[in-house]
C-alpha cells in the first residue's frame, strides 16, 4: 500500500509504501526516486522503547558516536565487503556503501577499534534500515545494523569506548 505524505512539513510529495512481503516500509520521492527503506521490526523496536523514544525518535537504546573505522562484512552467501563506518555504538553500527543490502540481511562484522589495533571484535547483526542515496549531501548512503549477537567483552568495550570518545567531543 502507497501512503501520499500530504502533511508532514517540509515532506509532501513523498510517499511511504508499506511492503508487507518484505516487511518493510520504503520512502519514495515526489519523483518516485526510492529514498530508503526501513524493516517493520525497527519501527516495532522504537515504539515499544517508551515514550522518550517515540518523541526522540533519533535516540537509540545504547550511546552511539561519529566515527570512520574500518569495517568487513559477510553476507550469508559468504560475500566479502569491505567499508567504513559512519558511526557506532554497542547496539550496532552504521556501514557506508553505495548500494545497501536489504533491510533484514544477516551478516558477519568484524572491525577493531582505534585505542586497541591489534584486539579484532567479530558479531553477528541484521541490516535494520537503509539509506540509498545521500541526504542532503552530509549523510552517505549505506545502512544501519544491528549487533544479534555480540560477546559481552566486546559491547562491554564499545560502550567504554563511544562514551569517552563522546565526553571528549565535548569538553573545549
Amino acid at each position: 500500500m502507497k501512503f501520499p505524505v500530504t502533511m508532514t512539513e517540509g515532506h509532501q510529495g513523498k510517499s511511504l509504501e508499506m511492503d508487507a512481503d518484505q516487511e518493510g516500509i520504503t520512502l519514495h520521492s515526489a519523483t518516485g526516486e526510492l529514498l530508503g527503506t526501513v524493516s517493520w521490526g525497527t519501527v516495532i523496536e522504537q515504539i515499544l522503547a517508551g515514550d522518550d523514544d517515540v518523541r526522540f525518535a533519533h535516540a537509540r537504546a545504547h550511546p552511539r558516536a561519529p566515527l570512520a573505522i574500518k569495517v568487513r562484512y559477510t553476507t550469508p552467501e559468504g560475500k566479502q565487503f569491505d567499508s567504513l563506518t559512519g558511526g557506532i555504538g554497542p547496539g550496532g553500527l552504521f556501514i557506508e556503501s553505495s548500494a545497501p543490502l536489504p533491510p533484514g540481511t544477516e551478516l558477519s562484522v568484524e572491525f577493531t577499534l582505534p585505542d586497541r589495533p591489534y584486539e579484532q571484535h567479530k558479531a553477528k547483526a541484521k541490516v535494520a534500515w537503509a539509506r540509498n542515496r545521500p541526504e542532503r549531501y552530509l549523510l552517505f548512503p549505506g545502512m544501519g545494523v544491528q549487533f544479534t549477537n555480540i560477546d559481552e567483552k566486546s559491547r562491554t568495550e564499545l560502550r567504554h569506548f563511544v562514551e569517552a570518545l563522546n565526553r571528549s567531543r565535548m569538553t573545549p
